[in-house]
């Protein structure tokens, strides 16, 4: 899942960050989590949440743990199931191609 599309006019390392952080929502990322699946040295991640943080874009959390770290809920995108196109079997596939 990527951020809503009025985040994605950001630096590239920002985007890529949020949309990691996206896909994980409930459980959150550590800086090393994040830094595996951005894949960028980890001077140019700090600045990246740096930039989020200082945008109100992300949350950090330090509990009884490492320290985690979340988007903010208006950076997810809202998943309605009605707006989802519906997939058609297989065999209805077919029948549509074949004219049936």
């Amino acid at each position: 899942m990527q951020a809503k599309r009025e985040y994605r006019e950001r630096d590239e390392t920002e985007v890529a960050v949020l949309d990691a952080l996206v896909d994980r929502t409930d459980e959150g990322m550590t800086v090393f989590e994040l830094r595996t699946d951005v894949d960028v040295e980890i001077d140019e991640l700090e600045t990246a949440l740096a930039e989020l943080k200082h945008a109100d874009l992300i949350a950090v959390e330090n509990d009884d743990g490492p320290m985690r770290i979340y988007p903010e809920d208006r950076v997810v995108p809202e998943f309605d199931a009605d707006d989802e196109p519906e997939r058609e079997s297989l065999l209805e596939g077919l029948k549509r191609k074949l004219g049936l």
